[in-house]
Parts: C-alpha cells; structure tokens; sequence
C-alpha cells in the first residue's frame, strides 16, 4: 500500500497600498528562494507569477497599507483565507509614509493635485494592516531585511515562533564596533529608539539613523529628544525626523510619551 503524500504548505504573498519593495525582497533571496519553492506551494505571489491557487493559504504575507475603503474589504477577505497573516514592511506595519496624509487634510490634498477629483476614492488616512484585522506576526522595515524574512517564513510553516530581535539600532551598532555618531560627532540618529534589523548601516557610514524599521521594544523619545535639541535640531525638525516611513508610529509613541 503506498503512502499517501502530504501536501505541501502554502504561501500567499499580497499588495496593498505600497512600492512592492518588501515583495522585491523575498525576490531577491535568489538561491534562499528556489531552496524555499522546493519545500512550500506558492500559491499566490502575482509579483512573481500570473498563476494563482484559490486558498485557504496556511501563510499569507501581507505588504502595503490600507488607504482604500477596498483596501479595507480585501484585507479582512486576506485575513479569513490565511491560517496564518503576517505583514511585512513599513507600510503594513504603519501604514508607511503614505501615513503622511494623516497629519494633513486629504481633501485639500485631492483638489489641489486632481483635475477630477471626484474620480479618487481613498480614505483620509492611511494605517496598518493590524488597525483592521489580527495579526499574527509584523515584521518592520523599508524594506524588510531578507533574512529576516525567510526566518519568519520558515518558523510559521514549520510550526514554531519567529526568532526576531526587538532591540534597538543602538545593540547592532555595539555589535560591528560602529562608534556612535551622535556622541563621537554630534549627529542626530534615531538609533537608540529604532527597531534593528538592517544591520545599522547608516552610523556604520557616518550619518544618523533615520527609523525605516520603526520604533523598538524599549522606546524613549523623551531621553532622546533633549539630545536631538543639544545636536542643532528645533522642535519642527524633530518632528521631519520622526514623520517619515512610519510616521504613524512615531507620532503615536510620541503621544504615549507627552505627559
């Protein structure tokens, strides 16, 4: 009698409202990648194929953010055919720096840059997949680091927890033996408060870390401010600093942290 063969998990790969840099990622794994193919059933990934299986998918990742009431309905759809949801990057962790829009009037906005505004259907913000529906997993970035990545990839389909670091720019600094830029040069840096994940290039080149990959575990904006004010930097630019790729989640750390 033969032995019936398992089916292999599957893995579905979507796009909201984003660049497709966190869908170039996975893409750019290359070899990672085809070793990966062998082993899951890509069910959905229209990055890379036009070929599509119908779910339920065991994994679903998610990049992009909602600004669409569609948005919004697709996603609660994603979210019922996945086992499992995880998003990726900037954008479906924070709605990314399209999150812009949600400092400013949107309807301004759509006058102003339109010729028919009445043709553009959008929402006057922009948030995280996690705002509309439960998340099991968000891996920050912009883009996301690839080996990160295939880690959260690998332990959902083989049925164990993502071993992520939540620490800080500040620990991969210590790490390669990068002298800190704002002690040793004055630079201003979002290290101390930025979740790590890219292997903190920028101090490692002499400039200031900017927050691609959104607040860490342990932030404390009202420690580091000071320290930005002592570096040249006046409130407004405090604020430039913080509202770019996860604008909104800086902003709400920032809120949590005024007294």
């Amino acid at each position: 009698m033969d032995t019936p063969t398992l089916a292999a998990p599957t893995l579905a790969i979507w796009k909201l409202a984003s660049c497709d840099g966190c869908q170039l990622t996975l893409l750019d794994c290359e070899d990672e990648l085809l070793s990966l193919a062998g082993q899951v059933e890509i069910a959905h990934f229209l990055e890379a194929s036009s070929a599509v299986r119908p779910g339920p998918y065991d994994l679903s990742l998610v990049e992009g953010s909602v600004t669409t009431a569609a948005d919004a309905e697709r996603v609660r759809a994603i979210r019922a055919e996945s086992r499992r949801l995880v998003t990726i990057g900037a954008c479906a962790t924070a709605g990314g720096i399209q999150a812009l829009r949600n400092f400013a009037d949107v309807e301004e906005f759509r006058r102003t840059v339109y010729a028919r505004p009445d043709y553009i259907d959008t929402l006057a913000t922009s948030t995280p997949v996690s705002a509309h529906v439960n998340v099991d997993f968000e891996l920050r970035g912009c883009p996301i680091d690839r080996g990160q990545l295939l880690e959260v990839i690998t332990a959902y389909l083989s049925g164990r927890k993502p071993d992520i670091p939540n620490h800080s720019v500040c620990f991969a600094c210590k790490r390669r033996g990068t002298v800190c830029v704002t002690v040793a040069h004055g630079t201003p840096c979002l290290g101390p408060v930025t979740h790590a994940g890219c292997g903190a290039i920028c101090p490692a080149y002499g400039r200031g870390c900017y927050g691609c990959f959104g607040p860490s575990g342990s932030v404390n904006l009202p420690a580091l401010i000071p320290l930005l004010h002592r570096d040249g930097m006046d409130d407004r630019d405090v604020e430039r600093l913080l509202r770019t790729f996860n604008a909104a989640a800086f902003d709400r750390e920032a809120k949590e942290a005024t007294p």
